[in-house]
């Protein structure tokens, strides 16, 4: 447990540390932005790495024992997750994390980020959620935990980042518009599903544990 607990600790540092604005602005003079958001990624990967395989290699010490209707829950609570992953990778958003460019935001068709402005963090948020009740172990207790607190913090700590970076008019230019899911496709919801589907296939090949009851 000592490993998992040392990368918990990790983790939270490597995302309390930069969420510090005078220490990131030294580093970002210090060494430049595309160094600092090149070492920054890779020391978040590598993190994250480590408190899977530390998580992977924890002790099982059973906190309440598994209960079958727990797999509904979870069934039920990674329907949105998925979901909110797909579209908020796929939806250009200036307020926080995508895979799209946010120079293609349209603020008259902002989709999801209408009505969400962090759809990816909350989606990780439910994901560790989902997985709290069907598993009762010390690691997992711990682990999940940790990730719910990371999704629920998360969105206020990049508000604040986001804020600084764009500027307070711009800022509220891009917060207090009309609320609406205009340019909001078809295309996500087939990927959610897709998505879900293939977690519910591959889930007891990757993880051991079949997810349907």
């Amino acid at each position: 447990m000592t490993e998992l607990l040392s990368a918990i600790a990790a983790f939270i540092l490597s995302h309390a540390i930069p969420a510090f604005a005078p220490l990131r602005a030294y580093l970002i003079r210090a060494m430049g932005l595309p160094m600092y958001l090149s070492l920054y990624s890779m020391i978040s990967v590598g993190v994250l790495v480590w408190l899977g395989f530390a998580y992977a290699n924890a002790p099982y010490v059973e906190v309440w024992a598994f209960q079958e209707w727990t797999r509904w829950l979870t069934l039920m609570l990674m329907v949105p997750s998925c979901y909110l992953l797909v579209v908020g990778l796929l939806s250009p958003n200036p307020l926080s994390l995508s895979l799209v460019s946010a120079d293609t935001y349209d603020p008259a068709r902002p989709g999801i980020v209408g009505i969400m402005r962090h759809p990816v963090i909350w989606a990780i948020g439910l994901w560790a959620l989902a997985h709290l009740a069907p598993n009762g172990d010390l690691a997992s207790l711990l682990m999940f935990s940790l990730l719910l607190l990371a999704g629920l913090a998360g969105p206020r700590s990049l508000d604040a980042k986001r804020r600084a970076k764009l500027g307070q008019q711009q800022w509220q230019d891009l917060t207090q518009a009309n609320r609406t899911l205009k340019g909001l496709t078809v295309a996500p919801f087939i990927g959610g599903g897709v998505l879900y589907a293939a977690i519910i296939v591959a889930h007891e090949w990757l993880v051991g544990v079949a997810p349907l009851p």
